[in-house]
């Protein structure tokens, strides 16, 4: 039996899905069950990561689970898999993180890099998965793009000439199956980034292409975009790096198909995934 957290954000909902595929028990953990629209045959159960104490429940009769750190709750649970006899961890953790550094260079790294601690202190098998910032639709969460999609065919948005390796959740999630399902992965920290690098602007005309639709980029000035980000985005991380890969390819790695042993999904397929 596989735990997932996050069981309905995409990357999770896309490891149950392929954890069911391949016959491997699967269980999702989600606030709200009624409302998770998973597989009929994965085991849904209730739990909070904020919720302490509706974890062990969760972790128990357990093997392996995947874990991606959205808020409190991650010690917690990484206790109760220690107690219960979890054998096996994957975390998605941030390309971010500095092994060499004494001090790690931001916030996210930091937070990502003492769950890493606590995970290998634990003494349970794992593997980080490592996600590049370029890699992890960024601009999409941090501007709203589907709900400016919405809206209209303009996205506004700063560094139009800014590059990521945007990755289809499907990809991130398959090298989770594969660590979590087989061995060989123990101890491995996976950098992961998308197949392609693609510029702000060239990632919203592809959606466009892909939906029929004639979709623009307008860009605004930093100080403008700063002041329109979402609230919970890391703004000095996201402006730092997308002014560093300005006319610079965003880093792509050949973690998704050496670790899966298929090619990449395409970046058709990505933008097919984006809700235009």
């Amino acid at each position: 039996m596989i735990l997932v957290t996050a069981a309905t954000a995409p990357v999770g909902r896309s490891i149950v899905e392929q954890l069911v595929s391949i016959g491997t028990p699967a269980r999702a953990l989600t606030r709200d069950p009624q409302q998770a629209d998973l597989p009929a045959v994965a085991e849904i159960v209730a739990g909070d990561m904020k919720d302490p104490a509706t974890l062990p429940a969760a972790v128990r009769d357990v093997d392996g689970i995947f874990v991606l750190a959205m808020g409190p709750g991650v010690p917690e649970l990484i206790e109760a898999a220690k107690n219960a006899g979890v054998k096996r961890v994957v975390f998605q953790s941030t390309a971010e993180i500095d092994d060499n550094a004494e001090q790690q260079p931001n916030d996210i790294a930091a937070f990502h890099h003492g769950i890493e601690q606590a995970i290998i202190d634990s003494g349970m098998q794992w593997t980080f998965l490592r996600l590049d910032i370029n890699s992890a639709d960024a601009l999409h969460w941090a501007f709203d793009v589907p709900g400016q999609l919405a809206a209209g065919d303009v996205v506004r948005g700063p560094y139009a000439d800014a590059a990521g390796s945007p990755i289809h959740p499907a990809d991130l999630a398959g090298i989770a199956v594969a660590a979590l399902t087989q061995d060989g992965h123990s101890e491995q920290r996976y950098h992961v980034t998308g197949p392609h690098s693609l510029t702000h602007r060239e990632q919203i005309e592809l959606i466009g292409k892909t939906h029929g639709r004639e979709l623009r980029y307008e860009e605004i000035d930093p100080a403008t975009a700063r002041a329109e980000i979402a609230p919970h985005a890391p703004a000095d991380l996201l402006f730092a790096t997308w002014e560093t890969h300005v006319n610079k390819p965003a880093p792509v790695t050949d973690t998704i198909e050496r670790v899966t042993g298929r090619a990449p999904r395409s970046m058709r397929e990505w933008a097919e995934a984006h809700p235009a």
